[in-house]
């Protein structure tokens, strides 16, 4: 389906941004989402201590490519940036617990569930960037790297050519110092802290989230 591009109002806070995030959201539930809210910007807490957790302990995708830290925004700057916009879109793809816990049995369904996420983030910034929210960003879950290139040596995009994936590659939200789990439960929605030394059986659902900050 061929996109149609609208013209850049500077009124489109008044006219058209309450109407498109309603479009937004419905997109979001149409890809896959389990649940999906428009939130204020001011309500997205940044926290340094989460990119913390990407170093003590050291995560594997620590530094191995462009958008996970320290090759990110940092807490501060990301702070600073959301002080410019007003509305975001936040969604979860609520899954089975095993899916999140790490194995090789339930790797594809583990790749799979992370990809809808990029895939529903990657579509919504699309069609509100041609909707004229040329400023719009999105943010995915978890690891490009593990998600679109584990079978590559490299990331392409540390090396200054061209990502592999680059309309899909993005920053997780806690790449950022997003405290997801802080603005789930602020939302209403459950959510599970789930590491490698928990048993799936012990957790009632895995959660994974995504959000694209709009206008």
């Amino acid at each position: 389906m061929d996109k149609i591009v609208e013209r850049v109002r500077l009124n489109m806070n008044a006219n058209r941004l309450p109407r498109d995030m309603e479009k937004y959201r419905s997109m979001a539930f149409d890809m896959g989402a389990s649940q999906a809210k428009i939130i204020q910007t001011s309500e997205i807490p940044v926290d340094e201590r989460v990119i913390l957790k990407c170093r003590i302990p050291r995560c594997f995708d620590y530094g191995t490519n462009a958008n996970c830290p320290p090759n990110t925004l940092s807490p501060s700057e990301f702070r600073e940036l959301l002080k410019k916009y007003t509305l975001a879109l936040l969604f979860i793809i609520d899954v089975p617990p095993e899916v999140i816990v790490r194995g090789k049995a339930t790797i594809n369904d583990r790749v799979t569930a992370y990809k809808n996420v990029f895939k529903i983030v990657s579509k919504v910034e699309s069609q509100a960037f041609y909707d004229g929210h040329y400023l719009a960003f999105g943010l995915a879950a978890g690891s490009c790297r593990q998600n679109y290139c584990l079978q590559h040596e490299n990331c392409q995009a540390l090396e200054n050519k061209r990502c592999r994936f680059s309309l899909l590659s993005r920053p997780s939200m806690e790449a950022v110092g997003i405290d997801v789990f802080r603005l789930v439960a602020a939302a209403g929605w459950d959510i599970y802290p789930i590491g490698s030394a928990i048993k799936p059986q012990h957790v009632p659902k895995g959660t994974l989230s995504g959000i694209v900050v709009v206008q």
